[in-house]
């Protein structure tokens, strides 16, 4: 289903935009801070930006970059992270309003970058991935329930397919992960054999995450609570891209 246009969509997204990062004009690559300087990881697909808020909490060694093509659901994200960093709450006439009272609406907030944490967000398309990151950027690359694109003519749009496996390989760095859930058993078979059948080597597979032993880690979207309810096992993977060979003489 089409996500509807949200009110003021632009002006939420500009208000916070020290939350976000966006690809230079004239392309060329990304430019982000973090107050700390530590091993960023890349969701692809955030959604609503459960995943990723619970992952940097849990995991707060890392700096994240959630990416969703869909500007009016990576505003949703966004200004629930915003919330949980109790950095105020979206305006009932518009803007954002900060906990101290004053609203952000025609000017931008240069939030402070301690107040910014260690996530950023990004609207835009994955793929221009390497266009937009120099090689060996991530520690981790997820990618939770994309759209299966289940005719066979779209299959170079599914992020799974082997032209986004080697943006992957490519932007990670030696020993880095790329870890992808669906609820779609045919997306999944899909998936497992394009894994298997490129570079990266497999390090897990469940038909039914949430009785694994990666269950107790688990940390669901909404997507994914939703379906779970109506009974819908998930499927994971996880697979490694291995330390490069030493070259020889």
């Amino acid at each position: 289903m089409r996500m509807r246009k949200k009110p003021r969509g632009r002006e939420r997204l500009s208000v916070l935009s020290a939350l976000t990062v966006s690809a230079p004009a004239d392309g060329g690559r990304v430019s982000f801070t973090f107050e700390k300087d530590l091993p960023l990881r890349l969701e692809i697909g955030c959604g609503k930006g459960d995943f990723v808020r619970g992952l940097s909490r849990q995991e707060p060694d890392y700096n994240y970059l959630a990416m969703e093509r869909c500007a009016d659901v990576a505003v949703i994200a966004m200004e629930k992270y915003a919330v949980d960093r109790g950095l105020g709450k979206p305006h009932p006439q518009g803007g954002w309003e900060t906990p101290e009272g004053a609203v952000y609406k025609d000017t931008l907030w240069d939030i402070p970058l301690p107040m910014r944490g260690n996530v950023r967000f990004m609207p835009m398309e994955a793929q221009g991935l390497t266009e937009y990151f120099p090689a060996e950027t991530f520690e981790s690359i997820y990618a939770n329930f994309s759209d299966p694109w289940p005719k066979k003519g779209h299959a170079r749009r599914r992020l799974t397919h082997p032209d986004f496996l080697e943006r992957y390989l490519c932007l990670l760095q030696p020993g880095g992960y790329f870890r992808f859930k669906t609820d779609n058993a045919g997306l999944f078979a899909y998936s497992l054999e394009m894994l298997e059948n490129s570079p990266f080597t497999v390090t897990f597979v469940t038909h039914d995450l949430h009785n694994s032993e990666r269950a107790a880690k688990n940390i669901m979207t909404e997507y994914e609570r939703n379906f779970t309810a109506k009974g819908f096992p998930i499927h994971m993977v996880e697979a490694r891209k291995d330390e490069q060979p030493a070259q020889t003489l």
